[in-house]
């Protein structure tokens, strides 16, 4: 699997934004609607752990905060090798804006600045995802 190179340009574009003066991790993070617009987000950290966000999920809520609730394609930057894998919420909240029905066709990719990618259907990074469709469905 390849990436959209045009997602990979907008999360490097921002990642120096980044606000990590606790960890140094630098993330960006850009995803691509059904519409094919692009949304981007990066790590904003705080001194209250807790209250840290990543960039995945900061990109996403953007697009949700301008109507796109529908993901196509994500994209990961860092300067880290081997690229930084989405933690574990930030998967569960990619879950809420991908069909389970589409996931083993979006594409999730993590990158760095040595041209190293590892891309993932998002099936494969959350298998049995709890999906919104799979809640509303629970008797």
């Amino acid at each position: 699997m390849s990436y959209d190179p045009e997602l990979y340009e907008a999360a490097k574009k921002i990642w120096k934004n980044s606000h990590s003066p606790y960890s140094k991790v630098q993330v960006a993070s850009a995803v691509r609607t059904e519409d094919g617009k692009i949304y981007v987000g990066i790590n904003v950290e705080n001194a209250s752990y807790g209250a840290t966000v990543c960039a995945e999920r900061v990109a996403i809520w953007n697009a949700a905060t301008y109507g796109n609730r529908k993901i196509k394609e994500i994209v990961i930057y860092t300067t880290f090798s081997p690229p930084l894998a989405p933690c574990g919420m930030c998967r569960q909240v990619m879950s809420e804006f991908i069909s389970a029905e589409d996931a083993d066709q979006i594409k999730v990719t993590t990158l760095n600045d040595r041209g190293e990618a590892i891309t993932h259907s998002f099936a494969e990074l959350l298998p049995m995802s709890l999906a919104p469709e799979r809640v509303l469905n629970l008797k």
